[in-house]
């Protein structure tokens, strides 16, 4: 991916399907000349107009509306023309096909933002936001993927790379000067500079942590002692039978994932197989699995038998990972003569006869919002996995560069701040590998 793009693109714009309004863009410097050839007139800059849409050979097509938006005012950056026609999947080819005669050729997914973000129209965290959007899934993540596109998100990284920048030119300029001990160079600035990154930074990764698990939905993982109901509450959550359930010790072998929707929360809900010493190959195998879940959840489910719990607890504290919170579930309360009341990280349900399930709902929904004020969705951003990342290893180098300029290391403080800046230009695409953007762009629609 060197230089800017000089072709001309053209795809179908609009979701699959049939529709009573379809549209087929086409972006590039032929873009004029190859729609004022399927209309057989000039197209006047940013005016709608009835057209009759043509083929190379003059066979009449459709008819519909033609915009132009000429470059850089468009948004690619480029000249762009949008033909909208009839929502006939068939009829929209045609048009491709014709542009592509005269001179286009079929866009690659996600090649129409990818030219946005390489005409500096949108940065990286920008055009990934609009894909965010377009999957939305709810009027919540639409806001804070719209607040993302605005550029909400990459303020705050510029920001922070800008302080770096600025303090990685004071170190620099110090190397200079290596006779002289660094707080008579302003080491004390520098170092309150670096401690103020620092809790940006921290700051930054925590709301984008939020960000990712409204994007993404929460990666909840239901673990515990075989026989403890973990597959029952699977299905009760996801209202069908996905999980197969008998009595039999041990039934669940392998790892199943499935997608639910709770009161407007999303949850990737992941049933494991039970976790106990011993068991065959199989098993052992389908526990390993268990165990790697655990260390990327979000939330965890611990669920035990309510009328074993001292034993069912044990079996499971032990593989619980640190730092992740668990929500202790626990089942079968139907055969309890009295369910106690619930209390602090721990709900009484029964997956059996939906005894608690509401409460559980709730107990979710406030796992899912810790950590958020109640007004929070004014200042809510969509973020990726990838960003999260990026944001831990800037704050890595930040912490290293300040261990380092303690030891009055200059050279190897200012390259921890390169480093650190270098990973803030990750999120925004200011400096990228070629194999990254095309692995992001590659996940868009054809469209955009």
């Amino acid at each position: 991916m060197t230089g800017l793009p000089t072709d001309t693109i053209a795809a179908i714009s609009t979701p699959g399907g049939t529709g009573g309004v379809g549209i087929v863009r086409i972006s590039g410097p032929a873009a004029q000349r190859i729609a004022e050839q399927l209309c057989g007139r000039m197209l006047e800059p940013r005016h709608a107009g009835y057209m009759r849409f043509h083929d190379a050979q003059g066979t009449l097509m459709d008819d519909g509306i033609a915009l132009f938006f000429p470059g850089p005012r468009s948004f690619t950056g480029e000249d762009v023309v949008e033909l909208q026609g009839h929502g006939s999947p068939v009829l929209l080819q045609q048009l491709v096909s014709a542009c592509c005669a005269l001179g286009a050729r079929p866009a690659r997914p996600g090649e129409f933002s990818e030219r946005a973000f390489l005409n500096g129209k949108l940065d990286l965290a920008q055009t990934e936001a609009i894909a965010d959007l377009i999957a939305a899934s709810d009027a919540r993540a639409a806001r804070a993927a719209r607040r993302s596109l605005e550029g909400v998100f990459s303020k705050h990284v510029d920001d922070i790379a800008q302080n770096l920048l600025q303090l990685r030119v004071h170190v620099e300029a110090a190397i200079d000067f290596v006779d002289e001990p660094i707080d008579t160079l302003g080491g004390e600035a520098i170092r309150n500079g670096l401690d103020e990154a620092s809790e940006k930074l921290r700051r930054l990764q925590r709301d984008a942590e939020r960000g990712r698990k409204l994007r993404d939905g929460l990666h909840t993982v239901l673990v515990g002692p075989p026989n403890a109901g973990k597959s029952s509450l699977l299905n009760a959550l996801a209202g069908y039978n996905r999980a197969i359930v008998t009595d039999i010790a041990g039934t669940t072998r392998d790892v199943l994932h499935e997608v639910v929707r709770l009161d407007g929360l999303e949850l990737t809900l992941v049933d494991t197989a039970g976790l106990r010493d011993g068991g065959d190959s199989i098993e052992r195998e389908g526990m390993r699995r268990a165990r790697g879940e655990l260390e990327r959840a979000d939330l965890v489910l611990a669920v035990v038998d309510a009328s074993a719990l001292d034993e069912g607890r044990a079996a499971v504290e032990a593989d619980l990972p640190d730092g992740v919170p668990v929500l202790w579930i626990y089942n079968k309360a139907d055969l309890l003569n009295a369910p106690p009341p619930d209390w602090d990280g721990i709900v009484h349900v029964s997956a059996l006869t939906g005894l608690g399930m509401d409460r559980l709902h709730a107990h979710l929904r406030q796992q899912a919002e810790s950590g958020s004020p109640a007004d929070s969705s004014d200042g809510e951003f969509t973020a990726r996995a990838r960003h999260v990342e990026a944001l831990i290893r800037a704050r890595a180098h930040v912490e290293n560069a300040t261990e380092e300029l303690r030891c009055e290391h200059l050279e190897l403080a200012a390259e921890e701040l390169r480093l650190a800046h270098d990973a803030l230009g990750e999120i925004t695409g200011r400096i990228s590998a070629d194999e990254m953007l095309g692995h992001i762009f590659s996940t868009f629609c054809i469209g955009k």
